[in-house]
């Protein structure tokens, strides 16, 4: 009941059924668990959040390390305002600057330091045993190439129903 003691209403398409159920919660439990000792990892190895690596990343492999914030925020799925203050939290370590475009002075533009590139690779090789170990360790080989496949058909159905613009690389897959 809601707070007037009227029932809420129901979903459009009910409520998921055993077998969804069962899928969306394994996937949660992952998601959660494996966010988390990411981040702990990170931390205590390099002394930067998951969400530090996360931008790192994806400046890592942008042209010059540098791309509009705007584009940044749709390649990581962050909102802009979100990334905003992350990343200026993140130049106060120099990890990255945030500044005018050169191109474009209307284009707020971030781009990775030496430092915040040093710091990176100092984190990565870490945290893709982490990820092997925790991951990919649980999976048998023979279920890498159709999980895959699952996961990149949720993601273009996300990209394709959600509201953030998809990544500028994105391409959907191939039937």
């Amino acid at each position: 009941m809601s707070r007037d003691d009227q029932a809420a209403p129901a979903p459009a398409r009910g409520w998921l059924n055993s077998d969804e159920q069962r899928a969306w919660l394994a996937y949660i439990r992952i998601q959660l668990r494996l966010t988390y000792e990411m981040n702990r990892q990170l931390l205590a190895d390099s002394g930067v959040s998951l969400p530090d690596y996360d931008v790192l990343t994806a400046l890592a492999v942008a042209d010059d390390g540098r791309m509009p914030i705007t584009v940044l925020a749709a390649q990581i799925g962050w909102e802009r305002s979100r990334l905003s203050h992350h990343v200026r939290r993140m130049g106060t370590r120099d990890l990255v600057t945030c500044g005018p475009s050169a191109a474009d002075k209307r284009v707020t533009e971030v781009a990775l330091t030496g430092h915040g590139r040093g710091v990176l690779e100092q984190a990565a090789p870490g945290h893709a045993d982490l990820v092997r170990q925790l991951f990919f360790d649980g999976l048998p080989a023979e279920l890498i190439g159709p999980l895959t496949d699952a996961l990149e058909g949720v993601y273009a159905n996300i990209i394709k129903q959600g509201t953030l613009p998809p990544p500028v690389d994105w391409r959907p897959p191939r039937d």
